[in-house]
Formats: structure tokens, sequence, C-alpha cells
């Protein structure tokens, strides 16, 4: 989807109808001449605050703490590793 282009006076004059086209998602780039010189567009919402959202709604379980991966479940029993063979293969 293209950007929306504005000139400093449309802008002016429509200031309110712009900001309600990007609280609705979309980019404005503000032109001065036909030069561009700013852009105008949506503030992103943080991954702590999608995260908090993701958890309000049920989509999964969130305590707020860092996340830490679970150990292997499975060891290896022999001197040969599998990574090992799988190059050894390759060549």
């Amino acid at each position: 989807m293209a950007a929306r282009t504005v000139g400093i006076r449309e802008l002016k004059s429509n200031l309110s109808a712009c900001l309600r086209r990007v609280k609705g998602g979309e980019t404005i780039v503000i032109t001065e001449r036909g030069i561009p010189v700013g852009r105008m567009s949506p503030m992103e919402v943080s991954l702590e605050e999608k995260l908090q959202v993701g958890a309000k709604s049920h989509l999964w379980a969130w305590n707020g703490k860092k996340w830490r991966p679970a150990q292997p479940k499975i060891k290896n029993q022999g001197k040969v590793l599998v990574s090992d063979l799988l190059l050894d293969d390759r060549e």
C-alpha cells in the first residue's frame, strides 16, 4: 500500500482528518513544494504490550519473567555424537 502524500498547506487545514487516517494505520508523507520532508505514521506497540494483550486474551500464559529454555531431556550414551556422524556423512 502506497503512503498518501499531503502538502504542508493541506496538512494545516485538515490536521484532524490526517490524524484520523494515521490512527487508522495509514502512513502520510508530508511534502513541501512536492519534496518529501516528513512522515506521520502510527506508533508501534512494544513487545511487552503485545505479550500482555495476548496473555489477557488467553492466547498464551506468561508470568512476565524472562523465558529460559528447558534443559535437553535426552542424554548421549555413546562416545560418538550425532552431529559428528552427520558431518562424516556429508563428506
